[in-house]
């Protein structure tokens, strides 16, 4: 059935208004007169802002509220940042679009004076660097044991802010949400995935409707970019098999070069002393399954006794009912 009016579910973050806004013009430069509108929600994770979120526990910080919406008839869609989306929906939502993904690596960021260090092997012994990501931290530690972390949570003009206040040295963000509103001139470094590997999804904006709602979905269908699909949905493969949310130290990277999957996957302990990292490679046609048998590589490995630390339990063996 056609609808008069489509009604965007968003956070009300700048980054999550430039996501929504961004799809909002696709829609309608693919429909012209169409009239859509943005219904901002506030979640649970941005009404945490003095805890860290890997104590707060739980999934779907970022999204369940909006999940809400769709379910009530208040949204039609829902705009995420892929790295936010849990791996389970409830009954009658889908993951239905996975959009082109924008830069996914980590970027360094120092203060904005001449003295400051310019790159992550720059920083001084003892250095603070600010984040609220566990992934980011235990690899940064792995390397660099005599960095500070400090917890870094708020909106981008925030944590810019306390940089230049000087509460860190340096901060950790990714590099999309930073090129996305524009402040790309203050990114100092690059980070490599071979010395901080990203979070699931990282950089990719996700779409979230009713799975009944045929207008919708053949709406939306058009945003969906195959290759940033792909990769995703390994790396949330891998996700899903190590019983993850997005606030523990679990990292993935999934491309696709000459046709295959090559895909990297990381489970560290929070204190960085133990990183295991593995790699595989594969058909693109086989890329979930690739995503769980990396994720069972890492298990292998000993992950499985990290993350029982994290997670206080046990992960479930997957022949398990």
């Amino acid at each position: 059935m056609k609808k008069d009016k489509v009604v965007i579910g968003t956070r009300g973050s700048k980054l999550a208004l430039w996501q929504a806004e961004w799809v909002k013009a696709e829609l309608q430069r693919l429909n012209p007169g169409l009239e859509i509108e943005l219904n901002k929600i506030k979640t649970t994770g941005d009404k945490i802002l003095d805890v860290p979120l890997a104590k707060v526990g739980g999934k779907g910080l970022f999204v369940k509220e909006i999940e809400e919406a769709l379910l009530k008839d208040e949204a039609d869609i829902a705009v995420h940042s892929m790295k936010d989306v849990p791996t389970e929906f409830p009954e009658s939502l889908h993951l239905a679009v996975i959009c082109e993904r924008e830069d996914p690596r980590d970027a360094f960021i120092a203060q904005n004076n001449q003295q400051a260090a310019k790159s992550l092997k720059d920083l001084p012994q003892g250095a603070t660097i600010g984040t609220s990501s566990l992934r980011r931290s235990c690899q940064l530690l792995s390397r660099r044991p005599d960095l500070k972390i400090a917890q870094l949570r708020g909106n981008l003009e925030t944590r810019f802010r306390k940089l230049d206040e000087g509460q860190f040295d340096a901060m950790i963000l990714a590099a999309a949400g930073v090129k996305r509103l524009g402040w790309q001139q203050r990114i100092s470094e690059i980070i490599e995935p071979e010395i901080s590997l990203p979070a699931i999804g990282q950089g990719a904006v996700g779409i979230e409707c009713r799975i009944n709602d045929e207008f919708i979905n053949q709406l939306i269908a058009p945003l969906n970019h195959k290759e940033t699909s792909i990769c995703v949905r390994a790396e949330r493969a891998l996700l899903k098999r190590l019983q993850g949310g997005c606030q523990v130290p679990i990292a993935a990277y999934a491309t696709i070069r000459d046709g295959r999957l090559i895909m990297d996957g990381l489970v560290g302990s929070v204190t960085g002393d133990q990183i295991i990292r593995e790699h595989l490679e594969g058909n693109i046609e086989d890329a979930e399954t690739i995503g769980i048998t990396l994720g069972e590589k890492l298990l292998s490995k000993g992950a499985d006794k990290i993350l029982a630390e994290v997670y206080g339990r046990e992960v479930t063996p997957i022949d398990a009912p």
